[in-house]
């Protein structure tokens, strides 16, 4: 092969072997081989398998490609670069070793790419094509996940809008669905996800169970349409969208991606899902995430918790309301569409004069037509809308992913960022499209229906949030909090973290909690997170997250009480004031406020109610 001595890329004594790549810190370690005239794979972190013996399928036109191959000789690919981002730190990490291996099956001629992080790897096929080609690919590619490992998942049937279970991979029935992320604990401690990244021009994966430990790759035509789509769209567009998709000219899949770390804290911070995405096109951003109109911040919504109809003098109001808690945007749902383009320059008019931005909900059915979606979005834009929410996708299908390209383009074209609601889970396009600032995607505050809010809320991070950020619309005081404290909610601001993040309570609520001062200060974005020992996927989350000089302390209980002792050694140098929000002793409806001095000699100890929660914001003195 000509760079089979090279550390990070072999060829291994046993015959059937193909290679092995290493990531650049030599942990993890990817092998494809051949079996049965199979290609097959396995991925180890040191000797932890996170991914054991698995067949790569590949079929295009109902001919599969993967069996039978034979590969040619790899090309050598290295990586080390940064690039900013939105997301749990400021700057993402894409260093990678890969590969890209030439195969052919029969008359088909393709390749595969292999990519290998310190957090992750990926994987792609691409197969040529001429312009007037048109193929139907499909995958079964399964993800053997070693026994005693704990699965964390929900189902598809309300889309990406469910609650998760945890099950022993054993234990994870024959033809179960899992929303990706799905992500799993190791018996040895270690941890996984599998998702996808960069998808484009190609149809939406969801793993489903094969009662083997497998999870396998099923694609839209195998999936059975989510309840919010059947109830939103008409027979005839269910049966449409359930056919295999058809793709023009060459091939370019998404990126497989499964995710691995020792601990959460290296999920949490990976950006494997990021680096994945194509960079942006500097013609549409040409500072990317700094461009001057891309700009993330915290807002109110009108929707959960009153305020009235929805007239310009009631969303003025809530404008006042954003500008008071120094929040960036205010979104309105679907009453603007009754106003008179006049009304609507009054309100972002008033609005502008505060650096309040205004965002208008759209259905996305109404945005298939080219045309009329290009005329609505030019309306927006010289009407002054800052965003657009835009809802009610609920499916995987080639047409609706394209429909995502589109928007995303066509909004980047007239400086509009966008909020997909009723949404797919992201791929990392964040990175390619800068205006995309969040996708729900998530069963979010929204729904009345989590019998187990603390424990759900606990688990979201570690699952969901791997994917990219999400739309929990975070904090509530009333009776939607559930089982989960005040002090609680305010930390999930901290933690359910997102670009846009969108609040929930009525601004008059916030303003008129006891914890005001530290909710106003909760940015949107962060300069570094670190997930502290203790955390524990549906039990608890400790977040450390800094932004400038300033850091928070974050914690969401779940639904049992217990006692944690939390070293306070990420302040490094200093002395540091602290404001802090935490549960009233046997009161859920209560906020304890205080100030309090730390170093990072300091440890804090608390005693957690079942669902309670902790924030603290730390200043530097010196700074």
């Amino acid at each position: 092969m000509g760079i089979a001595a090279c550390s990070l890329l072999s060829v291994p004594a046993l015959a059937a072997d193909i290679l092995q790549i290493k990531s650049p810190d030599g942990q993890l370690r990817f092998r494809l081989y051949s079996q049965d005239q199979q290609l097959f794979f396995t991925l180890h972190l040191n000797s932890i398998p996170i991914i054991g013996s698995s067949p790569l399928q590949y079929t295009l036109d109902g001919k599969e490609i993967t069996r039978g191959a034979v590969t040619g000789k790899p090309q050598l690919t290295t990586v080390n670069e940064r690039f900013p981002i939105m997301g749990p730190h400021a700057e993402a990490v894409n260093q990678y070793n890969g590969v890209i291996i030439p195969i052919q099956s029969g008359s088909i001629k393709y390749s595969l790419e292999l990519r290998v992080f310190n957090t992750g790897a990926g994987f792609r096929f691409i197969i040529p094509g001429g312009a007037g080609a048109s193929r139907i690919p499909d995958e079964a590619t399964v993800f053997n996940i070693p026994a005693g490992s704990t699965l964390w998942f929900h189902n598809i049937e309300s889309h990406y809008e469910g609650v998760y279970e945890s099950k022993e991979i054993g234990e994870v029935q024959n033809l179960q669905w899992v929303a990706p992320p799905g992500t799993f604990r190791l018996p040895q401690g270690a941890y996984g996800a599998i998702t996808e990244a960069g998808l484009q021009g190609y149809p939406g994966m969801a793993l489903q169970a094969n009662g083997k430990n497998g999870l396998m790759i099923r694609l839209p035509q195998h999936q059975r349409p989510s309840y919010p789509y059947r109830l939103r769209y008409s027979p005839e567009d269910t049966t449409r969208l359930m056919q295999p998709a058809a793709v023009a000219g060459a091939i370019t899949t998404p990126w497989r991606v499964v995710l691995a770390g020792a601990d959460l804290n290296a999920l949490v911070n990976t950006d494997v899902v990021y680096a994945l995405c194509k960079p942006y096109d500097k013609k549409l951003f040409p500072e990317g995430i700094h461009t001057s109109w891309i700009k993330p911040g915290r807002a109110v919504w009108k929707y959960l918790d009153g305020g009235g109809d929805g007239t310009v003098e009631v969303m003025k109001k809530f404008t006042d309301g954003a500008a008071a808690l120094g929040f960036e945007h205010n979104i309105l749902e679907g009453f603007w569409t009754r106003w008179t383009d006049e009304q609507i320059r009054d309100l972002i008019s008033y609005s502008n004069e505060k650096k309040i931005g205004i965002w208008f909900w759209v259905h996305s059915k109404g945005l298939h037509d080219d045309i009329k979606r290009k005329e609505l979005f030019k309306r927006c834009h010289d009407l002054g809308v800052t965003g657009l929410k835009i809802d009610f996708f609920d499916h995987e299908a080639k047409e609706t992913i394209d429909l995502y390209d589109a928007i995303l383009l066509d909004a980047a074209q007239n400086h509009l960022l966008l909020d997909f609601h009723g949404a797919n889970k992201p791929t990392g396009l964040s990175r390619t499209y800068p205006n995309e600032m969040v996708r729900e995607a998530v069963k979010g505050m929204e729904a009345r229906r989590i019998p187990d809010k603390a424990a759900h809320e606990t688990t979201i991070p570690f699952t969901r949030w791997l994917a990219g950020p999400a739309e929990y619309t975070v904090v509530m005081f009333g009776e939607r909090r559930g089982n989960t404290t005040r002090a609680h909610q305010i930390a999930s601001a901290a933690i359910l973290d997102a670009p846009l993040l969108t609040y929930a309570a009525h601004p008059d609520s916030l303003l008129a909690s006891p914890a005001a001062g530290i909710i106003k200060s909760i940015p949107s974005t962060w300069d570094e997170t670190i997930v502290l020992k203790g955390s524990a996927i549906g039990e608890l989350a400790i977040y450390a997250r800094r932004r400038g000089n300033t850091w928070f302390l974050a914690i969401m209980n779940g639904s049992t009480p217990r006692q944690v002792s939390i070293p306070l050694s990420f302040l490094k140098k200093g002395q540091f004031t602290a404001s802090i929000a935490k549960d009233a002793v046997n009161d859920p409806a209560a906020i304890q406020v205080e100030q309090a001095k730390y170093t990072a000699a300091n440890t804090i100890n608390l005693s957690l109610e079942a669902g309670g929660g902790y924030i603290g914001r730390f200043t530097n003195e010196s700074k």
